[in-house]
C-alpha cells in the first residue's frame, strides 16, 4: 500500500465535497433568482391594479376593473408559472449533470490514487456497480414514470 494513498483519497473526497457544495450553492442561487423574478412580476401586477383603481373616473369603469384584472392576472400567471417551471427545470438538470460529473471526476481521482493491482480492480468493480444510476442522465425519474403508467 502506498504511504501517500490516504492523503490522495482525502484530497479526492474533499474536492468532491467542495464540488457538491458549489453545485448546491449555484442551484439555490438559481432558485432564488427565479423566485425573485416571480415576486417582481406579482408586485408589478399589483401596482397595475392599484393604478387602474386610481384612474377610474366613473362607476362603470370601476365596475369593469375586477373582470379585466382577473383575465390579465390569469394570463400573466400562466406565463409566469411556465417561465418559473422552465427555470427550475434547467436548474435541476444542471445540478444533476454537475453531480454526475463530480462523481465521475471523484472516481477517476480515487482510481488514480489507488493505482493498479488487485485493490484497484476490486475498487473499480465496486464503484462501477454503485455508480450505475449516475452513469447516464435520464429524462425522468423512474418512480415518476411508474406512477404515471399505473394511473
Amino acid at each position: 500500500m502506498n504511504n501517500e494513498l490516504p492523503i490522495h483519497l482525502c484530497k479526492a473526497n474533499a474536492e468532491l465535497q467542495l464540488q457538491i457544495l458549489r453545485l448546491f450553492q449555484q442551484s439555490s442561487e438559481q432558485w432564488f433568482e427565479a423566485m425573485q423574478q416571480r415576486h417582481a412580476n406579482s408586485v408589478r401586477e399589483t401596482a397595475s391594479r392599484i393604478q387602474g383603481l386610481q384612474q377610474a373616473t366613473d362607476w362603470q369603469m370601476l365596475a369593469s376593473l375586477p373582470p379585466a384584472a382577473f383575465w390579465r392576472l390569469t394570463e400573466g400567471r400562466v406565463g409566469d408559472a411556465q417561465a418559473f417551471g422552465q427555470a427550475i427545470t434547467r436548474s435541476q438538470a444542471a445540478l444533476s449533470d454537475g453531480l454526475r460529473q463530480a462523481f465521475v471526476a471523484w472516481q477517476e481521482a480515487v482510481s488514480s490514487a489507488i493505482g493498479s493491482g488487485n485493490d484497484a480492480a476490486d475498487f473499480n468493480q465496486f464503484f462501477m456497480r454503485s455508480m450505475q444510476p449516475w452513469a447516464t442522465p435520464s429524462s425522468a425519474p423512474q418512480g415518476k414514470a411508474k406512477k404515471q403508467g399505473q394511473e
